[in-house]
């Protein structure tokens, strides 16, 4: 009986192994990824004057804090007692990385619509969103399976903010072609403001501990 327990404790050891290095992989292909589409996002926004493109560009940067946070929280995992405290720690620095964006976001976004002032086409911008569109919620998806198996509601919710990013980037599209194709410069602005709230629901939840109940511990 403790044979099979044994073996049957080290399969779990094993798979929870392969896990932490796929959700490592994932994650630093994430942080890798908002490097550069940072970069892209805040180029573009200086050459368009577009807020919406500042706030994604920030957004990005913000994500590497959060994916820093999961890393810190996956290369911990082997230690229990770590374990706990990281998962506690990273849940809420992503939590707070959600808050700070919403605050920048809000604060940008009633500064241009209030000065009215229109952004240029930036077709390097509607590249760097679809892009996002597409890329986005595979990461997303993927990294929500390895918090599912790993019962941890610090990488849950670093999965929901990659999710987030996609919902930002269509968002973000959506303001750009209407400015490029229609004029419409408040289109930007206004875009930028919709993400808002969003950002700062999940951020007010990651910020107290809270967790999905399917990674309750």
């Amino acid at each position: 009986m403790n044979d099979v327990r044994t073996a049957d404790d080290l399969a779990a050891q094993q798979a929870r192994r392969q896990l932490v290095r796929r959700g490592l992989f994932l994650t630093w292909l994430t942080l890798l990824y908002n490097v550069g589409e940072a970069g892209l996002a805040l180029t573009a926004s200086v050459m368009a004057g577009s807020v919406a493109l500042m706030a994604f560009g920030v957004d990005s940067t913000i994500e590497m804090l959060a994916s820093a946070a999961a890393l810190w929280r996956l290369y911990s995992d082997a230690n229990h007692v770590r374990r706990e405290q990281s998962e506690r720690v990273a849940l809420r620095i992503i939590g707070f990385s959600f808050l700070a964006l919403a605050a920048y976001v809000g604060y940008q976004s009633i500064r241009v619509l209030w000065q009215a002032t229109a952004p240029e086409e930036s077709t390097l911008g509607i590249v760097v969103a679809a892009a996002a569109v597409i890329v986005m919620p595979i990461l997303a998806r993927s990294k929500a399976r390895v918090a599912l198996g790993m019962s941890s509601g610090a990488l849950h919710a670093e999965a929901k903010q990659t999710m987030l990013c996609t919902y930002l980037s269509a968002i973000l599209l959506g303001g750009l072609v209407l400015n490029a194709a229609l004029g419409w410069w408040w289109a930007d602005p206004v875009a930028a403001l919709a993400m808002t709230p969003i950002i700062a629901r999940e951020g007010w939840d990651a910020s107290r501990g809270r967790q999905c109940p399917c990674c309750d511990h």
